[in-house]
């Protein structure tokens, strides 16, 4: 099938290497390892990763093993004060020492998300390398396949610059939309962000390389990370936020997982009992190894005990829980041993599974050009048409006068800051915008909207005005067939931020759509912004951060050369008023006062809540509008054996180009089964279609989104008859059909039993859809 060759082919192309560019800063060369290691039956590579592993511990002493369990700041500080190991790669966030004597590489750590980021000691000199589109875009998307394909480019570039582990994987659901790292993760719904995500981690591992998944749990706000404590009930989060770690997990398999930041109902995250070993390691069975986010660890006993199996991120013997504490620990029984050996398993399990141990990594030359294009077709695939009115978008040929007003636009596209910071090839377009320390610095990677448009639209004149004076601005749009004016705002790790654009940039847009009524808005932002302008314009674009070739990608969709095919992964409100918190906890507080942030909402997390409350967001989620019109018909319901719903139905473009639709699946439940709002997605799929092309498509919804979680009993879903409804968003649901279940109880440990084998997609960019394929 044409699916299946194009994303081999992207698969390919993220695979290949890369000339590492001139003027990128030198790296250390690892030292040689001994000529001879021991020799053993873990060697054996046709033996399970499990027994490899066990194999491998029993020749350990236990120096060895604590070090595989204590990591280090993979970086100088730039300062004098802290110089990395003379292994560690350049530039990178963690290093972990291996064990020379028996064959166990070190673990090369590299921060991600969207590519292979350099740390921000060393941003005066940066390893050049590829962004793809920011997590929400990729969410955006809803196209797991796509997900695939950029994690596994991207994982091929950190294996060619000399890494065997990846940071990347944020799936934490937005509860709060000013959360500063809501552009690293996969919006607010578990299936979504978890199928998406961990299709994206699976990628990346794909390089026989590790990947975590983060940051667990309920890390919803970065004001107060550090102390702040997360209060929701344990069943609520096991129907939200944790599920959408349990499908992200099962979606890839992932090697490893990054505890959070912050306390949940008590415990930091990192020693948290409930989190890492009655849920994550006994209901849901996971072999990999917990690692703490950077300086996550408080304690040696309790966070050995309750689930951590990696400290992470330290510059000075003085500040590590484990090692020489751990051992002095295991030593007065507090710490079992037989704890040490679990912990060392794991990483060896990890490295075993996902090839780091049989394919060592290595310096290699990068395919900039072949990966560009990655990152392009998933920009293109993440931008949300949003408005449309008098379908002023695809721009015409008749519009001889463009105007390109503000963003930058001239130079290049905004990127999301702090450890998620990849540096471009040209370095930053815009430099100099503060913040220019932590979490900055703002970096614009060099790729013009305008410059795309202009070359895209040669029988126009396009002529670009900055933006800082609205009446100058507004002129030149008073003298243009349509102005197109872009908005931005910058996201970065380590604070929170309003939903509202800065600088000026809603009088700027009032002023121009009030001298020229075909204007339109290109959003670069990092999560949902208020839009007090929105009914003046012809068109906004949401084009979230778009990463390298994102001022490409924008144009395709400008000119029609792409039809819009993104969904939002996220609710768009209309005033904070809708917000389960109005402000901010923890603001004005002294920095180093603990507080509770409270989760009352618990499940009715994004468009649940809008629902449970009868509240209308200003774009819902789910919402795109396309270029073309698809039609829905035939829906139909079925029980199957294994406890899904099967629904079948058929998805027809009506209109006259070429395009991709993201037809939804929501589901409600019988009266009276305690559902936290009236419907869930349950399923979703992508597909391409020419003009007039019909398909039958068949998904399956996951019993657990049917069903309620109460801990000690598990899944529950209550017979009777159930809904289905199909539609293009959350608010737009045109087609119902009914469903008879019987009732079903399920395990905590049930776990989707084809999720990692199967690779849920139906369409990417020139494509078509197999039919009967499951997806979502």
């Amino acid at each position: 099938m044409r699916i299946r060759r194009t994303i081999k082919l992207m698969l390919a192309t993220a695979a290949m290497g890369t000339v590492v560019p001139a003027g990128a800063a030198p790296r250390r060369a690892p030292a040689a390892a001994p000529a001879t290691p021991v020799a053993g039956p873990w060697q054996n590579h046709g033996l399970p990763a499990e027994q490899r592993a066990a194999l491998l511990l029993a020749a350990m002493t236990q120096a060895e093993k604590l070090r595989l369990v204590t990591g280090w700041f993979g970086t100088d500080d730039g300062q004098g004060g802290f110089k990395a190991d003379p292994l560690a790669r350049y530039g990178s966030a963690g290093f972990v020492p291996g064990v020379p004597r028996l064959g166990i590489p070190p673990q090369w750590q590299t921060d991600a998300g969207v590519g292979v980021a350099t740390q921000n000691a060393v941003r005066e000199k940066p390893l050049p390398r590829t962004a793809l589109a920011s997590g929400i875009a990729l969410a955006a998307s809803w196209n797991p396949a796509l997900a695939y394909a950029g994690g596994a480019m991207i994982g091929a570039e950190a294996r060619a610059s000399g890494f065997n582990e990846m940071l990347a994987g944020g799936v934490d659901l937005m509860r709060d939309p000013r959360n500063g790292r809501t552009f690293e993760y996969g919006g607010e719904d578990p299936l979504l962000a978890g199928t998406v995500i961990g299709a994206a981690v699976r990628g990346i591992e794909s390089n026989h390389i590790i990947s975590t998944v983060k940051h667990y749990a309920i890390n919803d706000q970065e004001t107060g990370r550090g102390i702040l404590n997360s209060v929701i009930d344990r069943d609520a989060a096991r129907m939200s936020d944790l599920l959408a770690f349990e499908i992200a997990l099962e979606r890839s398999d992932a090697g490893s997982i990054m505890c959070a930041y912050n306390h949940v109902n008590g415990d930091y995250s990192c020693e948290n009992d409930w989190l890492l070993n009655r849920v994550l390691k006994g209901d849901w069975g996971w072999k990999g190894f917990v690692m703490s986010d950077w300086g996550a660890t408080h304690s040696t006993v309790q966070a050995a005990n309750a689930g951590l199996d990696q400290e992470t991120g330290y510059h000075k013997t003085s500040e590590i829980y484990f090692g020489d504490k751990l051992a002095a620990a295991i030593r007065g029984g507090q710490v079992p041993a037989a704890r040490l050996d679990d912990m060392a398993r794991r990483i060896l399990w990890a490295m075993f599974a996902k090839g780091v141990m049989d394919d060592p990594v290595a310096l290699a030359p990068i395919d900039f050009e072949a990966h560009a294009k990655v990152a392009e077709a998933a920009a293109r695939e993440g931008i949300v048409l949003l408005r449309n009115a008098g379908d002023v978008l695809p721009l015409a040929a008749s519009a001889r006068r463009i105007a390109v007003i503000g963003g930058h636009a001239d130079a290049g596209v905004l990127s999301g800051g702090g450890s998620a910071q990849v540096y471009p090839q040209g370095g930053n377009a815009v430099p100099g915008l503060t913040p220019t320390s932590w979490p900055g610095p703002i970096v614009y990677l060099p790729s013009s909207p305008m410059k795309a448009l202009a070359a895209r639209a040669p029988q126009a004149t396009v002529r670009f005005d900055a933006g800082t004076d609205p009446a100058a601005a507004a002129a030149l749009a008073r003298d243009s067939d349509v102005a197109i004016v872009f908005v931005t705002q910058w996201m970065a790790e380590s604070q929170d931020y309003p939903v509202a654009l800065d600088a000026g940039q809603d009088a700027l847009v009032q002023a121009v759509a009030a001298a020229n009524p075909r204007t339109v808005v290109v959003l670069e932002t990092g999560g949902p912004v208020l839009m007090p302008w929105a009914d003046r314009t012809a068109a906004i674009v949401e084009a979230w951060y778009p990463g390298t070739h994102g001022g490409e990608a924008i144009a395709d969709v400008l000119v029609g050369a792409a039809n819009p095919s993104g969904r939002l992964p996220v609710s768009f409100l209309a005033s904070t008023d809708q917000l389960p918190r109005r402000t901010l906890d923890g603001v004005g507080l002294p920095a180093n006062q603990m507080f509770d942030v409270q989760y009352p909402e618990g499940a009715q997390v994004g468009y649940r809540w809008f629902d449970a409350k009868g509240l209308t967001p200003a774009f819902p989620f789910g919402h795109g509008l396309s270029y073309t019109r698809f039609r829905y018909s035939g829906l139909s319901a079925a029980p199957a054996a294994d406890g899904n719903v099967t629904v079948r139905f058929t998805v027809t473009n009506s209109g006259a180009r070429a395009g991709m639709d993201v037809p939804q699946v929501y589901v409600s439940p019988p009266a009276g089964a305690g559902w936290e709002a009236p419907r869930r997605l349950g399923a979703f799929a992508k597909v391409a279609l020419r003009p007039g092309e019909s398909r039958t498509l068949s998904v399956r919804v996951d019993p657990r989104l049917l069903a309620t979680f109460a801990e000690g009993r598990g899944w529950s879903r209550p017979a009777g008859r159930y809904e289905v409804a199909l539609g293009a968003s959350s608010r737009d649901l045109t087609a119902r059909a009914g469903v008879t279940l019987p009732a079903l109880t399920l395990p905590a440990s049930w776990h989707a039993p084809d999720a990692f084998t199967s690779l849920p997609v139906m369409g990417s960019a020139g494509t078509t859809a197999d039919p009967e394929t499951p997806a979502g």
